[in-house]
């Protein structure tokens, strides 16, 4: 049951993130990197905190540099979005790079159904193929990046949809041989 539900809602937030994206890339990427800076800025606070709650010398200094660190990481995204958001489009390849070749390393896990494999293996490939992408033109613009994030997370969120349908099936299936061979 969990497996689908989450599934189910993991593939609508993604469609409903890919609409928003493309409809709003401008806005999609600036809120990107406002989140990279807020990230940043809570970082450094929480690693601040961690300095001034050690009892020895070393690990607060090694601290209040990690919080100095996040600090200027979080004030260089908002001097200059322009260079964050090509920074971020490197951190956003590499993550599709990763969950590309694990969702691709799913599909020939045990147990799968051949639509299953093949959903696994479509959502992994357009992830592999949008880390080319992002790698070999991290320029290619705030825009173009929101867009084709969009696109992303739609084909993601209809591959999660059409997966989560799928186990939902096969647990209702499941049911139903128990069920009659009580």
């Amino acid at each position: 049951m969990f497996l689908s539900t989450s599934l189910l809602w993991r593939g609508l937030l993604a469609i409903g993130i890919g609409i928003v994206s493309v409809a709003w890339p401008n806005i999609t990427l600036g809120a990107f990197v406002i989140l990279f800076a807020v990230f940043g800025f809570m970082t450094a606070f929480g690693d601040a905190a961690r300095a001034f709650a050690s009892d020895r010398a070393g690990p607060v200094a090694g601290w209040l540099l990690l919080a100095l660190v996040s600090l200027a990481a979080g004030i260089a995204a908002l001097a200059w979005p322009g260079i964050t958001a090509v920074v971020l489009a490197v951190w956003v390849g590499i993550w599709a790079l990763i969950t590309g070749f694990g969702e691709v390393a799913m599909a020939f896990g045990t147990g799968e159904t051949a639509g299953q494999r093949a959903m696994w293996s479509l959502g992994g490939l357009v992830s592999i193929a949008l880390a080319f992408v992002l790698f070999l033109q991290p320029d290619i613009g705030a825009v173009s990046l929101a867009v084709v994030f969009g696109l992303f997370s739609i084909v993601y969120g209809i591959s999660a949809l059409v997966l989560s349908a799928r186990a939902h099936e096969v647990r209702t299936a499941g049911r139903r041989l128990v069920d009659s061979t009580v």
